[in-house]
Parts: structure tokens; sequence; C-alpha cells
């Protein structure tokens, strides 16, 4: 069993059959008809007008910010934003953006007093601020509804786009229980990744408007991310969006007797009132030796990243009874 990421999902078998029965082509030449199926349908379900089919969550975000931010452009970001602290500086590296990260409050959220004391006034000593980039989840707190209109709102004052790091937007959404239009509505660009939580193999969804998305298609070929037979995995991504989504809730209904188990071990300090998703985070003693017990769970066919604080992440190949025999393990090693 693996504790370490939502990343490490196995596709189902129904995945596996649609990889091995997609009518596929030549994605470059936009000939890949399931591909451009996905693509379509993606775009109607989150309301937008196109969508592009990537390999990765990191070059999704890539293209979004290298869609609305030229050389030398800035964007706003948190200081925990994955596509500023986790994505190899990949705005900076290959897009010449610069990225202005702002702390995250407790919940997520980015305070819109420090946001617009960022944003660099319009004078040629400074980059130009053309973007403000969300992420939700972030380390699984779900983003209110309320707070992306605001973030909306400010965008438009202040004349900026706005992008969406969605890699778990679906725990979000599942979370509120709201359709995913009703996050998707505030945003200029969102990712979703298909390969976390939502079991595919390879793959994520840039979606825009259609000059956006365009400009993303030739951006991603120039990054090397034109794909040829890709709708094989255009097919494990469409079931993904289909028939994974339900999966989420009995994830982080694990999340939290996994985080209440934690709660009643010794050394161990967790909120299960903060858990709102999939992603549970432990605060541990001094005296834990972290490292000591995963490279003995690890021994057990148990796969944790040690860590302090420790994260565990529930996905659909982590069952109750997994977690049950996790807690059990951990508690008899913080007491040997």
């Amino acid at each position: 069993m693996d504790f370490r990421s939502d990343t490490v999902t196995q596709p189902t078998q129904a995945m596996r059959d649609a990889i091995a029965n997609a009518p596929v082509g030549d994605d470059v030449y936009g000939d890949d008809p399931t591909v451009n199926e996905l693509e379509a349908w993606a775009a109607t379900t989150h309301g937008f007008e196109a969508a592009l089919f990537t390999s990765s969550g990191t070059q999704a975000n890539l293209l979004g910010l290298m869609s609305h931010c030229g050389r030398g452009d800035e964007y706003l970001c948190g200081q925990q934003a994955h596509n500023f602290r986790y994505e190899a500086g990949g705005a900076a590296v290959l897009g010449s953006i610069q990225p202005q990260p702002i702390m995250n409050e407790p919940d997520g959220t980015l305070c819109f007093k420090k946001l617009e004391a960022a944003i660099k006034p319009d004078d040629f000593h400074c980059a130009q601020t053309k973007l403000l980039s969300l992420e939700n989840t972030i380390n699984g707190k779900v983003l209110p509804l309320e707070y992306l209109a605001q973030a909306r709102q400010f965008v438009d004052k202040h004349g900026l786009k706005l992008h969406l790091d969605g890699a778990r937007v679906y725990n979000a959404a599942v979370a509120l229980g709201v359709d995913i239009k009703e996050i998707a509505q505030h945003f200029d660009t969102m990712t979703v990744c298909l390969s976390k939580g939502l079991g595919a193999p390879i793959g994520s969804l840039l979606l825009g408007d259609t000059v956006t998305i365009n400009r993303a298609r030739r951006i991603r070929k120039m990054l090397g991310g034109g794909m040829r037979q890709v709708g094989l995995l255009a097919a494990a991504g469409k079931l993904a969006l289909t028939e994974q989504v339900a999966q989420l809730s009995v994830d982080h209904a694990n999340a939290q007797i996994l985080a209440q188990g934690l709660a009643k071990l010794n050394g161990f300090h967790v909120k299960p009132e903060l858990v709102q998703t999939n992603i549970v985070f432990a605060k541990l003693d001094d005296a834990v030796d972290i490292d000591a017990i995963c490279a003995d769970l690890e021994k057990e066919g148990i796969l944790v990243t040690p860590s302090n604080p420790i994260r565990f992440v529930t996905h659909k190949d982590v069952s109750a009874e997994d977690i049950a025999l996790l807690l059990e393990r951990l508690a008899n090693k913080l007491n040997d």
C-alpha cells in the first residue's frame, strides 16, 4: 500500500481496455479522434471554449503561464504554489516569466491586499504583472467559492488574467458538493490532472478560450509536447473524468479515518477537523524517528515519505482496511 501520493494510482481495468481499443490518429496533425473527442467534451463539461491534452500537469501549467505572459512579464502566486515550488522553475527558465510569490494564508488563500501591493507599477524599471495563479486544492485545502468570485473581481479590477492549477480541482468540487463549472467559471484558464486521484496513467488538460488554447498548442509543440497516437492515453483520461470522480468522496472519508487514527498516536499531532479532502498532515514530536519507522514500513510493503510534518495521501488504491493496518503498524513501532 502506498500513502506517498495519489499519483501512484493504478489504471482501472476499464482504462486498460479503453487503451487497447481506442481509435487513434496523429494528434500533431489533429487527426486523433479520441483526443479530439476528449478535448471537445472536456471543454463543454468545464464551461470553456477549448481544451488541450498534455503529457503532465507541469506541462499544462507551464503552457497556461506562457500563454498569458511573455518574456519579462510577471505572475502572482502563492509561496506554496506547485508551479512556483515544485515545477523546476519552468516558468522562469523556459518562459522567462518572473514569479512573484505571496505568503499563503492558513486556509490556502492569498490576501488580496498583499496581492495588490505586489502588482508592479507601469514603470519600465519593473516587470509587467499579467496574471494571478491560484491552486485548488492546495495542500488538501479547498478554496471557498466566495473567495474565487472575489479573485475574479480582483483580476478584473487590475487588468490581470486568472489561472487555476486544478491538479486536484475535482477533489475540491466533490468536497464542496458542486458541479465543476461552479469552480471553473471564474478562471481564464485552468488545468485538470487526470493521473492523480482520478486514476489515469498519464495526462492533464489545459482549458481556456480558443485563442489561448491555440497559442498553448503551438507552445506545446515547441516544448516537445506534440504527441502522435496519443488517443490511447486520452481514452483513459475520459474514463478518469466520467467514472472515477465518485471515488474521491471515498478517499476523503478515508482521509478522515486516517486523521482521527493518527491523532491518537503518541508523538503525532493532527487536527482532523482541518482535513478537507484526501491529504493528511501530521506534526511529529522530535522523539519520533520517522526515518527509521518509514524504512521499517517499507520492508512490510507500506510506503510513506518520511518528513516532519509528514504527509499521507489517500486514493482509490488505499482502502479503509489498509488504513487500519497502517495505524496498527505505526502504533506498534511507536511503542517498541
